[in-house]
């Protein structure tokens, strides 16, 4: 009886790690949707840490179960399907931390990449799509979102219609207006930066380094622009 007992709380346990295991896969390859959400601070850092221990509590799980299996001589047949999907789920997550799928892919086009990294290992990327959209992403200490339209008049771009995920910026609003120039940061090379403005009486600006630009490839359909 107390056998009997043991290979059922033996199941449950291995039951347990196959439905942990299958949870974290599904939260790892969901990241593009959610993880703009948490936007930047204490907490959005607690995220991927979590998700990090939980990898590594799995991976330690994994060995357990490998060591036990090999005292049992490879005859717990729900062991070894714990085993099989630990290994899957781990493999894959080290090969595809981002996810199997790349959303991204489902997007329109980029015509307009650029980047800059800060201090901190603090990076922001900004998209501008073929469909007159664009999505800025900041990643320091979190992920914060800014997502809205764009629009094209002569040589400057305009940002319309700007909603935020995570963290609003520290409140401030969002850029209203961009320009491409030369690069300040490589003046004897062929690259240029964006250039983004508050407002008209913002004589600074924010440079964003241009690391692709397709812009005209939107002329046959603003020729207007």
């Amino acid at each position: 009886m107390i056998v009997i007992n043991n290979k059922k709380g033996q199941k449950m346990k291995n039951q347990g790690l196959i439905i942990t295991a299958i949870v974290f896969f599904l939260i790892v390859n969901t990241m593009y949707f959610w993880i703009g959400k948490f936007g930047q601070g204490f907490f959005a850092m607690l995220v991927p840490l979590a998700l990090l221990i939980v990898y590594f509590v799995l991976l330690v799980a994994l060995l357990y179960q490998i060591y036990i299996v090999i005292k049992e001589k490879l005859t717990n047949k729900s062991r070894l399907v714990t085993i099989g999907v630990l290994i899957l789920v781990l493999l894959l997550t080290f090969l595809r931390p981002s996810g199997i799928i790349n959303f991204a892919k489902f997007e329109s086009k980029t015509v307009l990449f650029a980047e800059r990294e800060g201090g901190g290992n603090c990076a922001t990327t900004l998209n501008l799509k073929e469909d007159y959209t664009f999505k800025e992403m900041t990643v320091c200490f979190g992920v914060s979102e800014a997502k809205g339209n764009y629009r094209i008049q002569n040589d400057t771009i305009f940002f319309d219609q700007v909603s935020y995920s995570g963290r609003k910026n520290n409140g401030e609003e969002f850029y209203k207006f961009a320009v491409i120039e030369p690069s300040k940061f490589s003046p004897e090379s062929n690259r240029f930066d964006l250039v983004r403005y508050k407002s008209l009486t913002d004589t600074v600006g924010n440079r964003i380094w241009i690391i692709k630009n397709e812009l005209d490839k939107l002329k046959s359909k603003n020729p207007d622009r």
